[in-house]
């Protein structure tokens, strides 16, 4: 896949992802699948770190903390809306996301390194 391709994927899933987050929780749409919230936060947060990964492969040491970071600026933009809260604990868990796939890309991209 062309690397624009994986930049506007990244891009659109961030906004996506943004979005949801700060709109008040009677406007969603209908859950497809019931998840604790938590585990949303992680599969959100992991899968656009996988997308930022791919997209920005040599920001891949940055990438993780800008994610991480713009998941605390979401968290207290929920507490300033008055319709959504901003907890400590979703910002943990959009950091096991982030800290799951950067693990796992960390240990492929050595492991296809390491030489044969």
């Amino acid at each position: 896949m062309p690397l624009f391709a994986h930049k506007a994927g990244f891009w659109l899933a961030l906004l996506v992802l943004t979005t949801l987050s700060l709109m008040p929780t009677g406007m969603l749409p209908p859950q497809v699948f019931s998840l604790w919230d938590k585990a949303q936060h992680a599969i959100g947060f992991g899968g656009l770190t996988l997308l930022g990964l791919l997209a920005f492969p040599n920001r891949r040491m940055l990438l993780p903390l800008l994610l991480l970071a713009h998941g605390g600026l979401i968290e207290v933009a929920q507490a300033a809306t008055g319709w959504r809260h901003g907890e400590w604990l979703d910002l943990l868990a959009d950091a096991v996301g982030i800290a799951v796939v950067t693990a796992w890309w960390w240990t492929t991209t050595m492991r296809a390194m390491r030489p044969h």
